[in-house]
């Protein structure tokens, strides 16, 4: 007998998993205008909601300095979505905030992804400018940050 091995674009290999979580933390992170934009250029199939987009209230944990004990910190309001292609593929969305469009967008994406002939367009159509967006407003900030930076130094006087 011999053994199967899963191939590497198999939905369940390791890789595919971390990119898959990565593709929707970058989803879930952008502006509602910039997936609304890349959505809108895409033809997906067609699809059934298998779980409308709804929203609902999710506790946030925390630690005091990243490593005490953990206490609830609070709230947040989060909306989800999950959808089921024609073409059987299912995507789920989470996103902050109360815009359900958006989540529904980013679940067909999330979808789309995972289909072999569309993950490579989503990649570079969606992903990546999305995730280069967020890497410029990242360093925007960490340069703006690093502008007001002070640095204390001891100045010696000379003898007198």
């Amino acid at each position: 007998m011999t053994e199967t091995q899963p191939s590497k674009d198999s939905s369940n290999s390791a890789e595919s998993v971390a990119a898959r979580q990565q593709n929707m933390a970058t989803l879930a992170a952008a502006a509602p205008e910039a997936v609304a934009e890349k959505f809108a250029a895409l033809t997906p199939p067609g699809y059934d909601l298998v779980r409308q987009p709804e929203t609902g209230l999710v506790m946030v944990r925390g630690r005091m300095g990243g490593t005490g004990s953990p206490f609830n910190l609070g709230e947040v309001t989060v909306t989800r979505c999950v959808v089921r292609l024609d073409t059987g593929e299912t995507g789920s969305a989470y996103s902050l905030g109360r815009n359900k469009e958006k989540a529904l967008q980013s679940a067909v994406i999330d979808a789309l992804w995972q289909r072999p002939d569309m993950r490579q367009r989503i990649e570079a159509d969606v992903i990546a400018p999305l995730a280069q967006g967020q890497a410029s407003a990242k360093a925007t900030v960490r340069e703006e940050t690093e502008a007001t930076k002070v640095n204390f130094f001891t100045m010696v006087r000379g003898d007198n």
